[in-house]
């Protein structure tokens, strides 16, 4: 779907500067912001989303970039603002569909590398990397790189100076005084962006409804200790998010005071692990580190096992390990399980489903919002005032929140004293133009909405394989396999199999009635179809009529396959098949 636009008398594409999500608005993930001014088109971010429940199977999920596609020739260039996935992790579908360098930080970027040499092993991509206070030309942008605190290093805000005006866009943030790498949020280029004068603020929505400021992440460190203390006899086991490497340098710390062997876990997790430590954003003394496969040299209270698996995905090494699957490791009583990461939405059954498992085979297990074992990287209510009050933007889009989020951080706004005229909710795929004369006003839509990744294949989120998925998933299936002559009569007797389909105690009487019906209804559309089979016509009947008597007799609702095999007329006992 193209983009809808009219144009006023005497206005050229030159006078107008759209801002364009892709994604990231009225949802947690899938950042991916637009600016476009004339024939020129700066991309800011392009992250995944991850499936909830009602997406069976699905691997991940990305931003509909048909419009880029479509105007791949304007775009001039990818700013990625930080490492994490929700914001670098459709790289490896949008790299593969439009091609443009890449900008981004020194851990940045090495993350990114990292992805696109597991997923995208050939392509080597244009990437520059930039430091926090750079300021580059980009065609008609300027670019100026704020350093921001966040729950990973390297993070930066973007102060785009364009022909009608700044536009500052924070990326994911929190004013954290005593951030674990000593970098702080740069409230000093913010307020001097400010008194340049601010034309629109794009900010992070994601804790507006959580009153006060977000506590340090620092805080962590006490938590650590005290509980390395409490279970000073066992072997400990950390599980977080590969990319936090804060996270991971303060257990790294803690660690190297109660002097145990640390050992990474999982091909992710020592990936970033390594880079992190290459590029000095992870200070460990290569003396505490040991592989994994060396733990057996060391006593319980010796080691520290540090994982992926937070958010219970099902290769992670946590998992493997609570489904007794991991060949380095066997859990037991000996065992205590540290989850550091809060739960991803939609993820809390596969996490409440690894705990249930860890507990099963003996471990202690730690997780726990009131003992403080995650902290959050973004900013809270009083955070976001203070970025409202340092940059004073003539207008504003909450950005990067579910649809709440973005409503109350509007709500701050005016407390702060930006009109509500001057406050934009903007959905994924609206226009929100400025031009140089008039107030801005969202002004038509491109295509947007959501592609579903599944293994190497990506399509329409709205695709009926997940409907098949979900009902399969609730229900089972249930194959009544026909074979037919030219003529439309049964050829050999019916097959019926079943997968995940719950039976009563009265199953033989029902696959009896099963049988019966499915034959009997071969029989009349043979006698109605004079002489000439029509498998169409059957596949409907038989699926029709079985899922009658299982409704009936079973209260079942399983998918019923009805797969009809014709008969060929030169053959005996070779059959031509048509499934459903």
């Amino acid at each position: 779907m193209s983009r809808v636009h009219k144009h006023r008398p005497g206005e050229t594409d030159r006078d107008r500067l759209c801002f364009i999500p892709l994604g990231g608005m009225g949802e947690i993930g899938k950042n991916m912001y637009v600016l476009e001014y004339g024939d020129e088109i700066l991309v800011i971010d392009a992250g995944l989303k991850f499936p909830d429940s009602e997406l069976p199977g699905i691997d991940y999920i990305v931003p509909d970039i048909s419009y880029l596609e479509s105007n791949r020739d304007k775009i001039l260039a990818l700013i990625i603002t930080h490492g994490h996935e929700d914001h670098t992790g459709g790289l490896p579908y949008v790299l593969q569909r439009i091609k443009a360098p890449i900008y981004g930080t020194q851990l940045t970027l090495g993350l990114i590398r990292n992805k696109l040499q597991d997923d995208l092993p050939m392509l080597k991509p244009d990437m520059h990397e930039i430091r926090a206070g750079d300021v580059i030309k980009i065609g008609s942008f300027t670019v100026r790189f704020i350093a921001v605190a966040h729950s990973i290093p390297d993070c930066v805000a973007l102060s785009i100076e364009t022909p009608l005006g700044r536009i500052v866009h924070t990326g994911d943030f929190k004013l954290d005084s005593t951030p674990v790498d000593g970098r702080v949020t740069d409230y000093g280029a913010f307020a001097e962006e400010g008194d340049k004068g601010v034309m629109l603020l794009c900010s992070d929505s994601t804790n507006a409804e959580k009153k006060g400021f977000t506590p340090s992440e620092k805080i962590i460190s006490a938590t650590l200790d005290t509980l390395f203390r409490t279970y000073r006899s066992k072997r400990i086991i950390i599980s977080s998010f590969a990319s936090n490497v804060h996270r991971i340098q303060q257990v790294a710390d803690v660690s190297a005071r109660f002097n145990r062997k640390i050992a990474f876990l999982g091909r992710s997790m020592t990936r970033n692990a390594e880079l992190a430590r290459d590029t000095g954003y992870l200070k460990i003394d290569s003396k505490i580190i040991i592989n994994i496969e060396e733990i057996w040299k060391y006593s319980d209270n010796q080691l520290v096992i540090v994982t992926t698996g937070s958010q219970g995905e099902p290769f992670s090494g946590l998992v493997t390990m609570s489904r007794g699957e991991n060949k380095s490791i066997e859990l037991g009583e000996h065992d205590v399980v540290f989850l550091l990461a809060s739960v991803i939405p939609g993820n809390e059954k596969l996490v409440n489903n690894t705990i249930n498992r860890l507990f099963a085979q003996g471990c202690e297990v730690v997780y726990e919002r009131d003992r403080q074992i995650h902290v959050s990287g973004h900013a809270s209510s009083e955070e976001l005032k203070i970025m409202l009050n340092l940059t004073r933007p003539q207008y504003f889009v909450p950005m990067h929140g579910e649809y709440k989020h973005m409503v109350r951080h509007s709500q701050l706004a005016q407390e702060v004293g930006i009109p509500s005229r001057n406050i934009f909710l903007v959905n994924n795929g609206e226009i929100l133009t400025f031009t140089r004369n008039n107030p801005p006003k969202k002004h038509g839509h491109v295509q947007s909405g959501a592609v579903i990744v599944d293994g190497n294949a990506a399509g329409s989120i709205k695709s009926e394989v997940l409907k098949e998925r979900r009902e399969i998933s609730e229900d089972g299936v249930m194959v009544v396999a026909a074979a037919i002559d030219e003529r439309g009569n049964l050829a050999a007797p019916i097959a019926i199999e079943t997968q995940g389909v719950f039976i009563s105690e009265d199953s033989a009487d029902i696959f009896k009635e099963l049988y019966a019906v499915s034959e009997q209804t071969v029989q009349e559309l043979a006698g109605s179809m004079r002489g000439r089979a029509n498998p169409d016509a059957l596949r409907k009947a038989i699926k029709t009529r079985v899922r009658d008597v299982l409704r009936k007799r079973n209260s079942s609702f399983a998918v019923v396959l009805p797969v009809i095999s014709v008969k060929s007329a030169d053959s005996n006992n070779i059959f031509e098949k048509e499934f459903f």
